[in-house]
């Protein structure tokens, strides 16, 4: 197997921020990834970044690391800062597709992760937002998590967000939960591996 580089771009959720462990989803996710050579990972994190953002500076970051030989892959881990921002959905859906037409370009076929719920933003604000995200990905089979509509109304998720005051960001079991999501959501065949034990525990 060649060498797999996976580059994960996005807000403070791909940097697990708040985590005690450290480790975020992205972490979790690698560690139930076990392959031969083992993935060369890239985290390339912007707090409080919109899409619009993230579609202007995901290049940048991404170009000078490919490698002819490798397996190249992206991971757009979305946020929900387009509602901060105040950007219509029609501006979150047209950064989005522009973004997923570029890495095509680039010969990336991306996996794209989308906003978990928040306690901060009432509903149904995160979940249209979700829904046109994953429209978007629908259009251009790409493969879409939502981690929107399993969260939402999910006990320890919201006993997580609760403990951190409503913040952005959860706590160590949310960013498990976030893991079982992505894991159970089509990881392992758009990487084209094998799955090890998915169902063990990402805490």
């Amino acid at each position: 197997m060649s060498q797999i580089q996976v580059f994960f771009v996005g807000d403070e959720l791909v940097a697990g921020y708040g985590d005690a462990r450290a480790m975020g989803w992205t972490g979790r996710v690698l560690a139930r990834t076990p392959v031969e050579p083992p993935i060369m990972p890239y985290v390339f994190a912007f707090a409080g970044e919109d899409t619009g953002h993230l579609g202007e500076r995901w290049k940048d970051e991404v170009s000078p690391r490919l490698q002819r030989d490798a397996d190249n892959r992206l991971v757009i881990a979305l946020g929900s800062h387009d509602l901060d921002h105040g950007l219509s959905l029609a501006r979150s859906r047209l950064h989005l597709a522009n973004l997923l037409d570029n890495a095509a370009r680039l010969g990336l076929s991306p996996f794209v992760v989308g906003p978990p719920p928040r306690l901060d933003i009432p509903e149904p604000g995160i979940a249209k937002l979700s829904h046109a995200f994953e429209e978007v990905c629908s259009r251009r089979h790409t493969t879409y998590v939502d981690t929107y509509n399993p969260l939402v109304q999910h006990e320890q998720w919201n006993t997580d967000m609760a403990a951190t005051g409503g913040a952005y960001a959860p706590r160590q079991a949310g960013y498990g939960l976030m893991a079982w999501l992505v894991l159970h959501q089509g990881w392992h065949e758009w990487l084209g591996v094998s799955a090890t034990n998915p169902d063990a525990a990402t805490s």
